[in-house]
C-alpha cells in the first residue's frame, strides 16, 4: 500500500528544515537535551496553534494518540513537563531566524510586482496572566505583552516582529526596527516622533501617518482641491521648528498636510513627506492601515495567540513566533492549491483534516484515507 503522510505534514514541508537544524546548531538549542530535540518543540506547538489547544496537557495527550503518524514527522510524544522546560529554556533566536527565513520565501512567493513596497506598521496588546508579573506587569494585577508588527501590505505578510512588555511604547519599539530605504511606512499617532520620521525621511523613504490636532503647520503653498469630496483641505508647510523644552525639531523639511473626512464624519489631518502624489493617493495609502488591524485580528482569532501555554517571557515570544510562522506556512500552502479560494476556508480545512492521511493539495476531495483503505481490503477478504 502507498504511503500517506498527514495534512500536518504537509504544510510543514514548506519549512526550511536545513536552516532550522543550522540555526538549532549554531545556538545551542539541543546541547545537553536528551529527550526533546527542538525539532520535535516546534512540530508540538505547531501542532498547538492549528488543533487549537488550551495547554500543554491537551497537546500531549493529542501527540500520544498520533504517535504512529510522527514518525515521518520526525517527532514523537513530548511530556508536557520537558515542554514546558523546553519553551522556558530554549532560545528564542532559532524560531526568529527560522521566522526570518520563511518570510524570505513568502516574499519570493507572494508578494505583488509593484513599484514600491507599502509598510504598515502598528503594535497588538496581548493579555496575558499574573504568572508574568515578573517581566510584563502593566498596572496592579494586570499583565500583558506588546507583538510590534511591521506587514508587507502588498503580500499580506509580516516582515518584522518584535515582542515587548505592554508598557513599552510603541515608538521605543519602532526606533529598533530595520528601515528599508525606498519604502512607505504608514502608521498612526503611536508613532509620533519627529526624529524617528527624519530617520525615514533620510533613508528615502515615504511616510504617510497622522497629525495631532493641537499641531501647528506653517503654511507656505495651498493646493486647490475640488469641493465636493472627502479632500477638505491640502497644503504644504513646515513643522513647528522647536519641541517641548526648546529642543529643535530635527525634521525641517517641507511637509504636506491633507485634510480629509472619513465615513464616521471624522476629520483627520494626514501629513506626508510626499509633494507630488494626489492628495487622493495619499488618504488612500492611509486608509490601508486597516489592513494590518485585519490582519491582527485574524491571527487572534484563528490562531494560538490570545491565551498563552507559558507565563515566562521566553514562552511567549516563543509562542508568538510559532503563530507567525504557523501563518507563513499557511500561506505559502494556499497558494500552491487551487481548490479552496480564501485563506480563512483553507485554514479550517486544515486544522479539520490536522492528522488525516491526505494531501494537502486534495483537502476537498473524497478520497479515502489509509485506514479506510486498509478497513475495505480486510472486509472484502472477509
Amino acid at each position: 500500500m502507498r504511503h500517506k503522510n498527514s495534512v500536518l505534514h504537509g504544510l510543514l514541508q514548506h519549512l526550511p528544515w536545513g536552516t532550522f537544524d543550522r540555526l538549532v546548531e549554531e545556538h545551542g538549542g539541543d546541547k545537553g537535551m536528551r529527550t526533546l530535540s527542538m525539532r520535535t518543540q516546534f512540530t508540538a506547538l505547531a501542532y498547538g496553534q492549528l488543533s487549537g489547544a488550551s495547554s500543554l496537557r491537551e497537546i500531549e495527550g493529542a501527540l500520544q494518540s498520533h504517535e504512529a503518524r510522527l514518525y515521518h514527522l520526525n517527532a514523537r510524544p513530548i511530556k508536557r513537563s520537558t515542554l514546558a522546560d523546553a519553551n522556558a529554556s530554549r532560545p528564542v533566536a532559532v524560531f526568529a531566524g527560522l521566522f526570518a527565513k520563511l518570510l524570505g520565501q513568502a516574499h519570493r512567493g507572494l508578494r505583488r510586482a509593484l513599484a514600491e513596497t507599502v509598510y504598515l506598521i502598528d503594535s497588538t496588546c496581548l493579555r496575558l496572566n499574573g504568572l508574568s508579573v515578573d517581566w510584563a506587569s502593566f498596572s496592579a494585577g494586570v499583565c500583558g505583552a506588546k507583538a510590534h508588527v511591521v506587514l508587507d501590505a502588498d503580500a499580506g505578510v509580516p516582515v518584522y516582529m518584535a515582542v515587548t512588555a505592554a508598557k513599552v511604547n510603541d515608538i521605543t519599539a519602532a526606533k529598533a526596527m530595520p528601515i528599508e530605504a525606498g519604502a512607505t511606512y504608514v502608521f498612526d499617532l503611536g508613532y509620533y516622533d519627529y526624529g524617528w520620521w527624519a530617520r525615514l525621511d533620510g533613508a528615502g523613504c515615504r511616510i504617510v501617518t497622522r497629525l495631532k490636532s493641537n499641531t501647528p503647520l506653517e503654511i507656505a503653498e495651498e493646493i486647490p482641491v475640488p469641493g465636493d469630496g472627502a479632500i477638505l483641505s491640502d497644503r504644504i508647510g513646515y513643522l513647528p521648528a522647536r519641541q517641548a523644552n526648546s529642543r529643535k525639531n530635527p525634521y525641517c523639511d517641507p511637509v504636506r498636510e491633507v485634510r480629509v473626512t472619513i465615513e464616521t464624519g471624522k476629520e483627520l489631518r494626514l501629513v506626508t513627506n510626499d509633494l507630488d502624489a494626489s492628495a487622493e493617493d495619499i488618504a488612500a495609502l492611509y486608509k490601508r492601515r486597516w489592513e494590518i488591524e485585519l490582519y491582527f485580528r485574524w491571527v487572534k482569532q484563528n490562531l494560538k495567540i490570545k491565551k498563552f501555554l507559558g507565563a515566562s517571557e521566553n514562552a511567549v515570544r516563543i509562542q508568538i513566533a510559532v503563530a507567525l510562522i504557523v501563518y507563513l506556512l499557511l500561506k505559502l500552502a494556499h497558494k500552491e492549491q487551487q481548490a479552496v479560494t480564501t485563506l480563512l476556508a483553507f485554514t479550517r480545512l486544515v486544522k479539520a483534516n490536522l492528522m488525516q492521511l491526505k494531501r494537502i493539495d486534495r483537502l476537498l476531495s473524497n478520497e479515502p484515507s489509509e485506514i479506510e483503505n486498509s478497513s475495505q481490503m480486510v472486509f472484502e477478504c472477509l
